[in-house]
């Protein structure tokens, strides 16, 4: 299956989501190329961006889970190159 390249954005406006949010963040540790993250501590949110290496599917998969999160959105910006 192709490999893509991508960023996922991530912003946590709900404390009590970190842990769900890591736990997925460890179950995708395979495919992430890296991480980043910032504590907005004026507006109390967490700014994250995760770098992936990943067939398409998965990348969706992990977005749509990080999403679906409470007090969590994401967003997904793929490369346009694949391998």
């Amino acid at each position: 299956m192709e490999s893509r390249v991508a960023v996922i954005g991530i912003i946590v406006e709900d404390g009590e989501a970190v842990a769900p949010l890591n736990a997925l963040l460890h179950e995708y540790g395979g495919y992430i190329i890296g991480r980043m993250g910032v504590p907005y501590r004026q507006k109390d949110i967490n700014i994250i961006s995760i770098a992936v290496d990943a067939p398409q599917d998965v990348i969706s998969a992990l977005s749509g889970k990080i999403g679906s999160l409470r007090g969590v959105s994401a967003t997904t910006a793929y490369s346009k190159i694949g391998k």
